[in-house]
């Protein structure tokens, strides 16, 4: 199989990411048309003989019979299940579906979830493979954008609570990770634009180059796609860079919620109607527009970070009622005691990490929304 297919726009390159963790080190493929070629990745990656295809309702429509061929023609004798789509569904009993349909399909400890879908797939198929017999692999193939760029590597799976998002779940480490760009052809406009919102953010955590391309040839659905492959890639790097030294959280990984503690707060005070990334971008404007008129942050970082976000059609701030924010922040899971940690975008392409109290990022909420 060649490395390059034909995009809309010329050819693709296909990209090769190594991701090293202290449990297991694996590759992800950026590229077009991939999907056609998994079986025999799915088969050298994990080693199964058997793997279960989990998609959504969304998903399944489009792709889940090309990925099933695709494993048949690699003589890997697949099921599947398809859950109800949505974030709705990201719950206890959808997961029990799951492993029923796990167990039902008789994998044994050496088969593998391919998770065939969004970020809910991916959170939720990754944490049926992390319990079913205490653990067997999983393999991502994201197809959104927000997938391919975040959830699906670093090994976060998890489902949500009454009490909350992302109560419940384990950490699991890919075996493989497929993104194949020709799927977000699919996606709503808005979905699309959603995904972008981790993009900016990874740009302006590690990436001043990125972040100026950003802002002056922002992400387009129908762009050219070797372009969109290759931000996606290189979006990869900087989260693999950051996961590589930190796999669990216990420090560097909390960069990566630069612009999520606001973010969070405002999809909360949503009832979860606005997009992640929309909440993300929105609060990554808030969060520059504080820390500069703090000091914490170089001269004109808000006017910059505002230019990039709008540029990708994302918003800029939020009508959330600032009391409301602080409400949802204070429920925040990444609140210690009376303390919260904050990512603190000092210049265009770095950041780092300060604690404050509930009062002082109450004040930034108040400054920067």
């Amino acid at each position: 199989m060649s490395s390059a297919h034909m995009g809309t726009h010329g050819a693709v390159e296909l990209r090769t990411i190594e991701v090293p963790t202290a449990s297991r080190s694996y590759e992800v493929l950026v590229g077009s048309g991939l999907l056609d070629s998994i079986g025999p990745r799915i088969k050298q990656a994990t080693g199964s003989s058997h793997p279960i295809v989990v998609s959504d309702s969304n998903v399944a429509p489009l792709y889940l019979d090309r990925t099933l061929a695709a494993l048949e023609r690699a003589e890997l004798a697949s099921a599947s299940f398809a859950m109800p789509a949505g974030e709705v569904n990201k719950h206890l009993g959808t997961l029990g579906d799951v492993c029923q349909a796990i167990a039902e399909a008789e994998l044994s400890r050496d088969d593998v979830v391919v998770a065939l879908g969004g970020g809910v797939v991916g959170d939720l198929a990754g944490f049926a493979a992390a319990i079913y017999m205490r653990g067997i692999q999983v393999v991502q193939v994201p197809t959104s954008l927000l997938a391919m760029v975040d959830s699906s590597v670093g090994g976060k799976t998890a489902i949500d609570a009454t009490a909350g998002k992302n109560l419940l779940g384990a950490f699991l480490q890919p075996s493989l990770v497929v993104a194949d760009v020709d799927t977000l052809s699919t996606l709503t406009p808005e979905v699309f634009v959603d995904g972008i919102g981790e993009v900016v953010k990874h740009a302006l955590l590690a990436d001043e180059a990125l972040f100026e391309e950003l802002s002056e040839h922002p992400l387009k659905q129908d762009g050219e796609k070797d372009y969109l492959a290759r931000v996606v890639a290189r979006n990869v790097e900087i989260k693999r860079d950051v996961v590589a030294q930190d796999e669990r959280e216990s420090g560097l990984r909390q960069t990566l919620n630069l612009g999520h503690t606001i973010g969070h707060a405002i999809e909360a005070a949503s009832g979860y109607r606005l997009g992640h990334g929309h909440c993300v971008a929105a609060g990554l404007c808030c969060m520059a527009r504080a820390t500069e008129r703090l000091g914490w942050s170089e001269a004109g970082m808000a006017e910059r970070v505002e230019r990039c976000v709008a540029a990708q059609g994302l918003p800029t701030t939020t009508d959330a009622p600032i009391d409301e924010l602080l409400r949802q922040a204070a429920f925040d899971k990444k609140r210690h005691g009376q303390t919260v940690n904050v990512v603190v975008p000092t210049a265009v392409g770095s950041c780092e990490i300060r604690t404050i109290t509930l009062e002082e990022f109450s004040h930034i909420v108040e400054l920067g929304c």
